[in-house]
């Protein structure tokens, strides 16, 4: 992308044809409005990137305390001489939690356009190659929505992953290890809670941003934004169904731990059931007094264990006979 002498990550100007040329330090100081449509995306993690945006960047002042502010929600500003958006994308890197969203912010106005970031966000980048294949934006209004789109493409995949991921844990409750479901729905239920937690206002966003009326955004441009506003509802209302479904999930966990539980204890109700009356003739056998029968007879035992043997029979099929084994 752009020398290693520019303190932003990436700078062009549009050629209004969908391609891009990139600049250099001395070329992005002499742009001139005349020159085309100017994109500037800055890492704010680069040294003197800040004092650029400041200096140099022709942003308005309440458009610089959003593009140099830390994580933030997704919001819309609109400004005398452009707008301010900020969305959230997903963080596809290996090795990266999805539902840790990358705020990208962006200052956009007829004829320049100011990205700031933190961390590398995969649909900028797509944007930048889109323009140096000559397959990019033709204007500033065309950069919003691409931005937005190619935003949303990625934020759709990982709804749609959280889905089938839902999917497979309900197929799992009645076989897997119940601890390990737990844990598996928790960490689910987790990144389902971060993932809508920003698309709900990125959506609110969106629906303000294509009712601006005039401005530099084409009646295209407007309806291209109201699809995606309406694709981002539909990904909140599946994230809202990934919602209840895991507390479905989740009740047919509890239920069916209650279930073994309640097995486990009639089994043991049914054994000291058939127990408690062997117990009893042991105990009354086992008497130290006088007068207990067969005593003094060497078949005392052997009657003794085979009443009890006939008495643990006749209880068994006692309880079979009332079905309660």
């Amino acid at each position: 992308m752009s020398g290693e002498t520019l303190p932003v990550e990436f700078a062009c100007v549009f050629d209004g044809k969908g391609g891009a040329r990139t600049l250099s330090a001395a070329e992005l100081a002499a742009w001139q409005p005349d020159d085309g449509i100017l994109w500037v995306d800055i890492n704010l993690t680069l040294d003197r990137s800040r004092d650029w945006l400041v200096e140099e960047g022709g942003a308005d002042i309440a458009a610089l305390d959003i593009l140099l502010a830390g994580e933030t929600r997704p919001r819309f500003l609109s400004t005398d001489n452009g707008l301010v958006l900020v969305i959230r994308a997903v963080n596809l890197h290996p090795g990266a939690d999805p539902e840790d969203m990358v705020a990208v912010r962006m200052w956009v106005s007829k004829d320049r356009i100011i990205t700031s970031r933190r961390r590398r966000v995969l649909s900028v980048d797509d944007i930048g190659r889109a323009l140096l294949k000559g397959e990019g934006p033709r204007s500033s209004g065309g950069f919003v929505v691409e931005a937005i789109e190619t935003t949303t493409d990625r934020i759709g995949t990982v709804v749609d992953d959280i889905g089938d991921e839902m999917d497979d844990l309900d197929s799992r409750t009645g076989s897997d290890d119940v601890i390990l479901l737990r844990q598996d729905l928790a960490d689910l239920r987790r990144q389902v809670a971060s993932v809508r937690r920003f698309l709900a206002p990125q959506r609110d966003a969106l629906d303000r941003v294509y009712r601006l009326p005039g401005g530099f955004l084409s009646n295209e441009d407007a309806l291209q934004l109201r699809e995606e506003a309406d694709r981002l509802t539909r990904y909140v209302e599946d994230l809202d169904l990934a919602r209840e479904h895991a507390l479905v999930i989740q009740e047919e966990m509890l239920n069916r731990v209650a279930q073994e539980q309640n097995q486990r204890i009639y089994l043991l109700s049914v054994v000291a059931a058939i127990f408690l009356p062997l117990t009893f003739v042991t105990g009354l056998l086992g008497m130290n007094v006088a007068g207990l029968p067969g005593t003094a007879s060497p078949y005392g035992f052997t009657v003794s264990v085979v009443v009890m043997i006939f008495l643990g029979i006749g209880l068994i099929m006692l309880f079979k006979m009332k079905k309660w084994i």
